[in-house]
């Protein structure tokens, strides 16, 4: 090619060589890409604004005194002494309470989780790979299930718990959170596209059994889908609010509910407080970033693996 020759290649469209010019051509964003593009930077400014900026104000507040949270720039940075003594308000209250709370919010969530496995896995391989009467029946009802908000479920979960006698106990917690319809579904759907049939029906002409081939080929198949239904199952668990509330006052309230005690001392929420114990804004956004950590901390850790299994397969080599 001639040093006269240029290629201008636009992004998705094929070369085109203008011979004998030996000027530069510029070529500009059609209006249409203009205009995509202004509003998916729009969008995502609009996510950073409503999404990104109250976190970063929430991480820094507790690192002020209720007088410079409410004076002072925003997202100006106070001090590390602050910050030790709004920590030291927040373990006195109730004699360190904060940790009992959070103790219980991983005891319910993590014992809920493993219950969930149990029940959800087996559940969606036998809906999508064995065949038996009222099969189609117990899909839709799961399907329907899922569409029924949980709150509308607390009223009849606790009445049912109530003449089992176990409101007020871990269990009416736990039991209700294992209930986990969507992780049936989601497990269904997993096996149905994912797994093939041909291979489980391999490993019964070879001679094992129904669970042996539920153990020992299905479920090595089946990591992704059940590191996805642990995680949606653990972060739902941790986030509720209303079941443990109705279930579980008190001192066996998970770290939600004792978030919304500790707001219930702020003077600035509620007025009429009474006695001697309130509860300064710095130290509600210390113990709402306490509350946050386990599960960002989760989160952060195991996003490798979800999205890693999730794309297994997706490829080949």
């Amino acid at each position: 090619m001639s040093a006269t020759e240029l290629i201008v290649q636009p992004k998705g469209r094929k070369p085109r060589i203008y011979r004998g010019r030996s000027d530069v051509q510029t070529v500009r964003p059609s209006p249409a890409r203009w205009i995509g593009r202004v509003l998916a930077w729009s969008v995502i400014g609009f996510f950073v604004l409503f999404f990104v900026v109250p976190m970063v104000w929430l991480v820094l507040a507790p690192t002020k005194t209720p007088r410079q949270l409410l004076l002072d720039n925003p997202f100006s940075f106070g001090a590390f002494q602050t910050l030790a003594s709004n920590w030291g308000e927040l373990m006195a209250f109730q004699n360190g309470i904060v940790w009992t709370w959070l103790g219980n919010a991983a005891l319910y969530s993590g014992a809920a989780l493993i219950l969930a496995l149990v029940v959800s896995i087996p559940a969606g391989y036998a809906l999508a790979l064995v065949e038996f009467r009222f099969r189609k029946t117990l899909l839709a009802v799961t399907l329907i299930i899922m569409l029924i908000p949980n709150t509308a479920l607390v009223l009849p979960i606790f009445l049912e718990l109530s003449a089992l006698k176990l409101v007020g106990t871990p269990l009416s917690v736990i039991l209700p959170f294992s209930f986990y319809p969507f992780g049936v579904y989601l497990t269904y759907i997993y096996f149905s596209t994912a797994v093939s049939r041909d291979l489980l029906n391999a490993a019964r002409i070879d001679g094992a059994g129904e669970f042996r081939v539920f153990a020992q080929v299905a479920m090595p198949l089946a990591t992704p889908v059940i590191a996805l239904v642990g995680f949606f199952n653990l972060i739902g668990n941790w986030n509720n609010y209303f079941l443990p509330f109705v279930m579980v006052p008190g001192r066996r309230a998970p770290i939600q509910v004792g978030l919304a005690e500790l707001l219930s001392n702020v003077p600035l929420f509620n007025p009429t407080t009474a006695g001697s114990v309130t509860i300064d804004l710095p130290v509600l956004a210390m113990a709402t970033i306490l509350s946050v950590a386990p599960v960002l901390i989760i989160f952060l850790f195991s996003q490798r693996f979800l999205v890693s299994g999730l794309t297994a397969g997706g490829t080949k080599e």
